[in-house]
């Protein structure tokens, strides 16, 4: 694996032609970028912090008892990488236990359906007819008590596309599908799961139950048992028990965990990359987020064996309970709001492991963000302007004004894993982790040594609520 590693640094530094230099500085920087870029296509960092978080810990559902056992981990795996400052940050929630799930077709036609309760349903049992639906608009438009009684089972067939963008459609008949079957007197509900996964693995994921409405059991199937459904209706109406043993038990307080390589010039600017530290409980949360945790912090790591600190400080956050709601991001930006401005950037891993292709940033000096571009290109990564978006932790400290960077990964393969029970380790291609490490600490050195800023400046109230 290392030679093979090697022979593609290779080839990928001479791929591309040095970006045009316009100091000094820049040459320093550039150079130690080429060097950075080397050493991580042929380093086994990241791997090792995938490995160990994902063998050691496992499943990280947010508020379990393995979340603890993750904070206490990051601590030490940030330590033993050698980072400056390591520290955590309290974030509260309510907490979502899942504790068993079944699913069954009923009568003449008899037979088991592999399910997952979607995070935040009630558990309950329900014996109901279904009633399918090809989209979220077709279960909007239902008349007003159509599924008194009933289940509703919405079967969009979710498509594949590199930078995800099928998933849109996806997520919003999870997080508001529930919500709209009650309104139609469903006793239950059903979805297939957001999800591009030909095995019979069900997708998790959170759920919400709008205001004034009584919760009702909540579920994804698996692709296949989807299409089973199909079927059997094409035969005739079909009767479903469907039985979840789940629900909300009180608070629980987890911690963002945070590491720093102290810049030598400017301190309180911060480069930041971030990942989320808990995950679903079907999986080991390899993917999902394991990989951004290992990508970001071996990329801290390596920026911090050098001869040389940044002029900038690397700080590299572990969020808590993203899964949920973001609500390790949230918390983030609001303790952090009113030093926004020196929050210089920020990007996030949180699509998998796949190899970047794209690198976009919200704004911000043109000649610096093009020599981020020239640096990252020999990697096979396109400066693509107009493309990507803040990540999820990291937006809303976007929506109270911090820059932004994306670095695309393809995710054509992401949501085979996504969320479900086949999200282990060995779904994870080193050599494209190891191209995905030497993006973040490329992108992270050339930021952090750049002498201008990317746009972070403090939103008025208004504009930061939107």
């Amino acid at each position: 694996m290392r030679l093979a590693m090697l022979l593609l640094s290779a080839c990928l530094l001479c791929a591309c032609p040095r970006p045009a230099l316009s100091g000094s500085g820049d040459a320093a920087a550039l150079d130690t970028a080429a060097s950075l870029r080397e050493r991580a296509l042929a380093d086994t960092t990241a791997w090792r912090v995938v490995e160990s978080l994902t063998t050691e810990i496992g499943p990280r559902l947010a508020g379990s008892e393995a979340d603890a056992r993750a904070v206490a981990w990051a601590q030490a795996k940030f330590r033993e990488l050698g980072y400056d400052r390591v520290w955590t940050e309290p974030v509260t929630f309510p907490r979502w236990e899942r504790r068993g799930e079944s699913a069954q077709v009923l009568g003449a036609h008899a037979q088991p359906l592999v399910v997952t309760a979607l995070g935040g349903s009630p558990g309950g049992t329900v014996e109901a007819e279904i009633v399918r639906f090809d989209s979220l608009e077709a279960l909007q438009a239902a008349p007003a008590g159509s599924l008194q009684g009933r289940i509703a089972f919405v079967d969009h067939a979710m498509p594949r596309a590199r930078d995800g963008s099928g998933y849109g459609k996806g997520g919003a008949i999870r997080s508001r599908g529930p919500s709209e079957a009650i309104r139609k007197g469903a006793v239950g509900f059903l979805m297939r799961s957001a999800s591009t996964s030909p095995q019979r693995v069900a997708n998790t994921g959170i759920t919400r139950f709008d205001d004034g409405l009584e919760p009702v059991p909540a579920a994804a199937l698996s692709l296949p048992d989807a299409d089973q459904l199909a079927r059997l209706l094409q035969r005739g109406p079909v009767r479903v028990r469907l039985a979840l043993d789940c629900g909300w038990d009180g608070e629980y307080t987890s911690h963002n965990v945070i590491g720093e390589i102290t810049g030598r010039d400017a301190p309180q600017e911060v480069v930041l990359l971030g990942a989320h530290l808990d995950s679903w409980d079907l999986g080991t949360g390899a993917i999902d987020d394991a990989s951004g945790i290992g990508i970001t912090m071996a990329a801290g790591h390596l920026i911090g064996q050098l001869p040389q600190r940044p002029r900038r400080t690397i700080r590299v956050v572990a969020f808590a309970n993203e899964e949920q709601g973001l609500l390790g991001g949230r918390e983030y930006a609001r303790r952090h709001a009113a030093d926004v401005a020196n929050h210089v950037i920020a990007v996030e891993s949180d699509f998998g492991a796949g190899r970047i292709y794209g690198f976009n940033t919200s704004g911000g000096d043109a000649p610096a963000v093009a020599r981020i571009a020239g640096a990252l290109a020999p990697l096979g990564i396109a400066h693509l302007p107009g493309k990507g978006g803040p990540g999820p932790d990291i937006s809303p400290l976007a929506a109270v004004g911090g820059a932004w960077a994306w670095l695309g990964q393809d995710g054509t393969r992401y949501f085979d894993l996504h969320h479900n029970a086949d999200d282990t380790l060995d779904k994870i291609d080193p050599a494209d982790l190891a191209q995905n490490l030497a993006a973040y600490a490329v992108f992270a050195w050339m930021a952090a040594e750049s002498d201008a800023g990317f746009g972070s400046a403090p939103k008025p109230a208004n504009d930061a609520d939107e």
